[in-house]
């Protein structure tokens, strides 16, 4: 695999406890794909419970089984933001901005796979992907109606809604439960983790997972500090605000800093896990050297293949890596979590089977991702 032959040999790892459960269940030929259907949120518009577009809420759920027919893992979609009406707009005319445009079935792989084979630890949970089309990391509540076409932003009523439909489901039983989520959903887990939390008595076992959504609040190469203002707007448009961390917003001379995780972090008292790359590729390319930072474009060859990077770009990369290492100092000793930060240009690592738990997948101390 090409992105683990670039792998550097530096890697940080603080380990949880692990959940493994395997029990016994027929053994699926592997490669075959396990599609779920798309579930619609039950009187989603009374709700307020809608996507950019004002189409319903949705979620995909994949039924446990045996021992782990009472716990369940809930994963939030990534796929990036909107930070403008104009960008709001065309994501909404998208599967990015509305179910009505969303595949009808999703394929479960990686962590959210039923083969025991391929993913020991949850492949018996209930396993939920909630599909994200709100552009704000199902944090906001407001709605833009200065034209014939209104916008909502109504990721936190998505949440909400979701959760209401799933506690009688059986989630309100949970034994074991873990909120995950990918990119813009692994920042989401940032969010919502203690507010997940609080749902369940004190005997259910609650964790959270953030998979490559450790999005740092760092200047880019040039300097500037780009992600600021993107995420400043974001939080501005979409009434993100007020569903942030309160703690963390008396804390901070800008309030919308805590949409950062960084900054979130050490307010959350659930368990918490941390997966992610110190070579995040979406950072590298966006938010560390990002166009605006490159005008002649010097790191065209090096954003295309990590091979073909000069000695001064692999140097300043390392820089990047640092920043982020020192981020997290803080919450290296916690006892409350841990992290897997492995040297992988790569983004998003326990949706793909490639990625999770394979034969070549990166291993410390013989443990695979």
């Amino acid at each position: 695999m090409g992105a683990w032959a670039l792998m550097a040999m530096a890697m940080t790892m603080v380990m949880m406890g692990s959940w493994r459960e395997i029990g016994a269940a027929k053994k699926k030929v592997e490669g075959e794909r396990l599609l779920v259907a798309m579930t619609l949120v039950p009187d989603a518009a009374s709700k307020g419970a809608v996507c950019l577009d004002g189409s319903a809420a949705a979620y995909h759920l994949h039924r446990g089984f045996g021992n782990g027919v009472h716990n369940w893992l809930l994963q939030f979609e990534g796929g990036g933001w909107c930070n403008d009406v104009e960008s709001c707009f065309e994501r909404s005319k998208s599967r990015r901005g509305s179910t009505r445009l969303m595949n009808k079935y999703e394929v479960f792989s990686g962590i959210l796979s039923n083969d025991p084979n391929m993913n020991p630890d949850f492949y018996n949970w209930n396993r939920v992907k909630l599909r994200y089309c709100d552009g704000g990391s199902f944090a906001g509540d407001s709605e833009y109606n200065a034209t014939l076409t209104p916008l909502y932003f109504r990721g936190k009523r998505i949440w909400n809604a979701i959760i209401q439909d799933l506690l009688p489901k059986g989630l309100i039983f949970a034994q074991k439960a873990l909120l995950s989520g990918c990119s813009a959903g692994g920042l989401a887990t940032f969010i919502h983790c203690d507010e997940f939390a609080e749902l369940f008595p004190q005997n259910t076992t609650v964790k959270c997972l953030s998979d490559a959504g450790f999005f740092l609040d760092v200047t880019d190469i040039s300097g500037n500090n780009t992600i600021r203002p993107f995420f400043h707007s974001l939080v501005t448009l979409q009434g993100i605000l007020k569903n942030l961390n309160q703690d963390c917003l008396s804390s901070h001379l800008y309030p919308y800093q805590c949409f950062f995780p960084q900054h979130a972090l050490p307010y959350i008292r659930t368990p918490y896990f941390i997966l992610n790359t110190g070579y995040d590729v979406f950072q590298f390319h966006h938010i560390f050297v990002p166009p605006s930072a490159d005008p002649h474009g010097v790191w065209n060859r090096c954003k295309l293949n990590p091979a073909a990077c000069s000695s001064i770009q692999l140097l300043i990369l390392q820089g990047f890596r640092l920043k982020m290492l020192d981020a997290l100092r803080l919450f290296t000793n916690s006892s409350n979590g841990g992290m897997y930060i492995n040297s992988c240009f790569a983004h998003c690592q326990s949706e793909l089977q490639t990625t999770w738990f394979t034969h070549d997948s990166p291993k410390l101390q013989n443990t695979r991702l």
